[in-house]
């Protein structure tokens, strides 16, 4: 009877412990430059991302919350793939995917093997991301990534969709995605990548290089 007594108090902390991990708000980083000022919020929990989309994204992706805020007096073109997001846990690197690569017709399947390096990778890490079908980046005819020392090799492939129908998912990226365009006035939205593995917040670094500098954003 005392151990039943001694046992519901002990459950009860543990149950309390969870939660709280659970709940353990997103990361986030902010940093500026002369031209524009960045704040971000990191998403790397599955059932987070799925809150904040409003579905699930199958595969170990990362969403960035982006609000950019131009400075100067001149606008500011605002280009996704001037963002880079790397993980100091293994030298992996990879720019946004498009709403279309993660849940498209041609939809983007990432694995890695064990030969060769990786275009770009820190030693043994590589680089994902870019525009299917763009030379030079990831996606093209599908393949080897480059081999530029290391032993992983990232390969990209591109599968084709059958008959056009209703995609809940690929509207709500599309609709969240942070905006392409010139301005002068703040904006914000979502960018999505994809680094395989866990990867905890303190590794993640986002690299800003565009119109507005270089700006570099450590999570914590």
């Amino acid at each position: 009877m005392a151990f039943r007594y001694l046992l519901a108090p002990l459950l009860l902390v543990a149950a309390i412990c969870v939660w709280a991990a659970e709940t353990k708000p997103p990361a986030t980083a902010r940093g500026e430059g002369e031209s524009a000022e960045i704040t971000a919020t990191l998403y790397t929990d599955k059932s987070a991302i799925t809150t904040l989309i409003g579905h699930p994204l199958d595969g170990d992706y990362i969403v960035i919350d982006v609000r950019l805020v131009p400075r100067g007096e001149s606008p500011l073109s605002v280009l996704r793939d001037d963002f880079m997001l790397r993980s100091f846990k293994d030298g992996q690197k990879c720019q946004p995917f498009a709403p279309s690569q993660i849940a498209g017709q041609g939809t983007l399947t990432v694995s890695s093997s064990g030969a060769g390096g990786a275009m770009m990778g820190d030693n043994n890490g590589p680089v994902w991301g870019g525009t299917v079908g763009q030379p030079g980046r990831l996606g093209g005819t599908g393949g080897s990534m480059g081999n530029a020392g290391g032993d992983t090799a990232a390969q990209g492939t591109v599968q084709s969709g059958g008959k056009t129908r209703s995609n809940p998912t690929l509207d709500a990226l599309k609709q969240k995605i942070l905006p392409e365009k010139k301005t002068s006035e703040p904006v914000s939205g979502l960018l999505y990548f994809f680094l395989e593995g866990k990867h905890k917040s303190k590794d993640l670094q986002l690299v800003y290089s565009g119109g507005g500098g270089k700006i570099v954003l450590q999570f914590k």
